[in-house]
């Protein structure tokens, strides 16, 4: 394939014949080179919500050839909607239209699109294409790779789902400008997972350059993003379904996804939730004796620079967290499975840690941090 104009990096998923690029650049959304080698065919439908249609839509559009067959989907913006009635408003437009086998999915959004997106995908004919054109900051370094897809559940976050890989993640720095500071620091929460799970060299440079990510410096933001993405197209290739290192992945997930549905899906953005999840697991890991002192006090303050909240919800008690947490996915017979660090940028997952320390840590967290 011939280069294409504003990739800065390309970097592959390796997984035999579902391997896919993440190219990572600017100016990417209005760019036909982009997007049309990965068509299965003439079929086009284009997914976002009301908050991004009005800004990247019409650029989208543009950029594919008008002998296609472009439909689009425009559903409501946030994780409330981020529900199997919303998914059939997808399927609905795809069999409204008479799309087959040979149609694309085009994800345009944050995490929201891109899961109820693939999901569709995934399940429509029994499995068609898609593409990620991830917006959010989130979205381009963590939701948009790796082929989780799905829908919340009242009782459980993305518990009805499937894995099912994109074609490509094209991901346009570009749009990030649109982003608060608040759904900023969201995605950052993400960003600075990875250096805390398995890469302390990353973690040392996002605790330098902080300051210029909050900024937006384009630059900077690029080098996150490709390295975000190295990390998880790297644990993804390990294990692609989850059977085992891929678990480390959701460092403070077990403790944000806790929070998100005792809160009520969008309350909390889900980076704010992993951000304090994250910290609830660097404090219990110091509390087993893995980390010591200075390093929790260093995994708190990257959170807290990141602009993520380092307490629980005040109205959270530890029946609340215990009554989401045992249905969390991770979990094995029965037992809460945790992941758990080491040492910064040293992540494990652990089914040994004793109930009076859990509950300990899930009675004074909200109060103490």
């Amino acid at each position: 394939m011939k280069p294409i104009d504003g990739v800065q990096r390309t970097l592959s998923v390796a997984l035999e014949e579902r391997s896919y690029p993440i190219h990572i650049g600017t100016g990417l959304l209005g760019r036909a080179d982009a997007l049309v080698p990965y068509l299965a065919g003439r079929q086009v439908m284009i997914v976002t919500n009301d908050t991004v249609a009005p800004l990247y839509l019409e650029a989208l559009r543009r950029a594919l050839p008008a002998t296609l067959d472009v439909r689009c989907v425009v559903l409501p913006d946030g994780e409330a909607h981020k529900t199997v009635e919303q998914v059939g408003r997808i399927w609905d437009a795809l069999l409204e239209a008479g799309f087959n086998r040979r149609c694309t999915l085009i994800a345009l959004g944050g995490g929201v699109i891109g899961d109820m997106t693939g999901f569709a995908a995934a399940s429509y004919q029994r499995g068609v294409a898609f593409i990620q054109v991830p917006t959010t900051l989130l979205a381009q370094v963590d939701s948009s790779v790796g082929g989780k897809t799905g829908v919340n559940h009242p009782l459980g976050k993305n518990m009805i789902g499937a894995f099912w890989q994109p074609r490509a993640v094209i991901v346009d720095i570009d749009t990030l400008t649109s982003l608060s500071d608040r759904e900023l620091s969201a995605g950052l929460a993400e960003v600075v997972k990875y250096g805390l799970i398995r890469d302390e060299t990353f973690l040392r440079w996002l605790e330098t350059n902080m300051a210029a990510l909050r900024d937006r410096q384009g630059e900077v933001l690029a080098h996150a993003v490709a390295q975000s993405c190295a990390i998880k197209a790297e644990v993804v290739a390990e294990d692609e379904t989850e059977q085992g290192v891929r678990a480390l992945l959701n460092l403070g997930h077990t403790f944000g996804h806790a929070i998100e549905a005792d809160q009520g899906y969008g309350a909390w953005l889900h980076g704010e939730a992993v951000g304090t999840g994250m910290a609830m697991a660097a404090t219990l890991s110091h509390r087993l004796g893995w980390i010591d002192t200075p390093a929790l006090k260093r995994c708190k303050a990257v959170i807290d620079a990141a602009g993520l909240p380092l307490s629980a919800p005040e109205s959270m008690t530890r029946d609340d967290f215990l009554a989401h947490m045992r249905r969390d996915k991770k979990n094995l017979d029965d037992r809460l499975r945790l992941v758990l660090l080491r040492a910064p940028g040293d992540a494990c997952t652990s089914t040994d840690t004793p109930a009076d320390m859990l509950d300990a840590l899930l009675d004074g967290y909200a109060r103490t941090g």
